[in-house]
């Protein structure tokens, strides 16, 4: 890594000079941060968001399992990756990494790696999430309720190089899709997966 990209750092918590929680969500707040910046004192509103995970399954076939859920927000179903919030009290990423791919598709994972892990939208939201890379993959045995747009939510195996072409082509257009896709890629382009 180069010494620039070494030296990446945040602001220090003693230049934070008022925070307050101007709307308290269900999910997620909106938060306005006063802080010292340089020789200003700055305002800004944002998002705050506990953080996801998202899981990029992978059979035997090199297949990529892919999940059709419909986005109110862009009115557009759309393929995605199994994923999920960082909303249960004393959970890992990891666990929930592992529960999210077991609810939304029912099924379970034998090896578990971090794949990549990004902000999503930073100029505006706290959000982060980790991608995992799932493989040995078996049907669990449980059934979950699925309610909202999950409840008609379905699942299929398409193959890797279909979903990286979707990706490149902007047919796929989910964010943790698209950035666990490309890193999978670059990584197996260098031989380590």
């Amino acid at each position: 890594m180069s010494d620039s990209l070494a030296d990446l750092k945040g602001l220090d918590d003693s230049s934070i000079t008022n925070k307050d929680v101007v709307f308290k969500g269900a999910i997620w707040n909106i938060i306005s941060k006063t802080f010292r910046f340089h020789d200003q004192e700055l305002t800004r509103q944002y998002v705050e968001h506990p953080g996801a995970v998202a899981v990029i399954a992978i059979n035997d076939n090199d297949e990529v399992l892919l999940i059709n859920q419909y986005r109110a927000p862009v009115n557009e179903f759309l393929f995605e990756i199994p994923a999920g919030l960082l909303d249960v009290a004393g959970e890992g990423k990891l666990d929930a990494a592992k529960r999210e791919l077991l609810e939304e598709t029912d099924y379970r994972a034998e090896h578990w790696e971090v794949l990549q892990v990004f902000y999503t939208t930073p100029g505006s939201s706290s959000e982060a999430i980790t991608i995992y890379l799932a493989t040995g993959l078996e049907k669990g045995t449980d059934v979950f309720d699925r309610t909202g747009e999950e409840k008609h939510m379905e699942s299929s195996w398409v193959v890797f190089d279909d979903v990286l072409q979707g990706v490149l082509d902007s047919r796929l257009k989910c964010p943790t899709l698209v950035v666990g896709m490309l890193a999978l890629a670059q990584r197996r382009k260098h031989g380590q997966n």
